[in-house]
């Protein structure tokens, strides 16, 4: 499967959840969610995955987890907040490059309609060059 096709079925997955239980709950609750409608969609997910950082060669044991992992190429985090910042998009990109994986879906459940919520981002560093319908 395309990281495309993936990608929107992450999207329509977390647009029905959001329809379901609507806005102010949880990071918690929509990442249950959308792990169960992927597991549905028959897509393979896994929730808090450790994420080591290797630093010189050196691998450091950390606290860090990747709040969804989907088809263990797309990286979603999970945001409950006013407004997304930078920041936001920074520290998804830090995971996307530690992790070397091609991109990443930020997710803010905190709005009324959640196509305000979704940012899309890729990995500039991926190793693997991206060729036509795969990004």
């Amino acid at each position: 499967m395309e990281l495309n096709d993936i990608t929107g079925q992450i999207i329509a997955a977390a647009l029905k959840v959001h329809t379901v239980i609507g806005p102010g709950l949880l990071e918690s609750v929509y990442q249950s969610c959308l792990h169960h409608e992927l597991q549905k969609r028959g897509l393979q997910s896994a929730i808090e995955v450790p994420l080591p950082v290797i630093y010189e060669g050196l691998r450091i044991e950390s606290k860090f987890r990747l709040d969804l992992i989907v088809e263990n190429r797309i990286i979603v985090e999970f945001k409950c907040v006013d407004v997304l910042l930078p920041i936001h998009k920074a520290q998804l990109l830090t995971y996307l490059r530690l992790s070397n994986k091609p991109l990443g879906l930020l997710l803010n459940f905190n709005v009324v309609h959640m196509k305000d919520g979704i940012k899309r981002v890729l990995n500039n560093r991926y190793q693997k060059t991206f060729g036509a319908g795969q990004s």
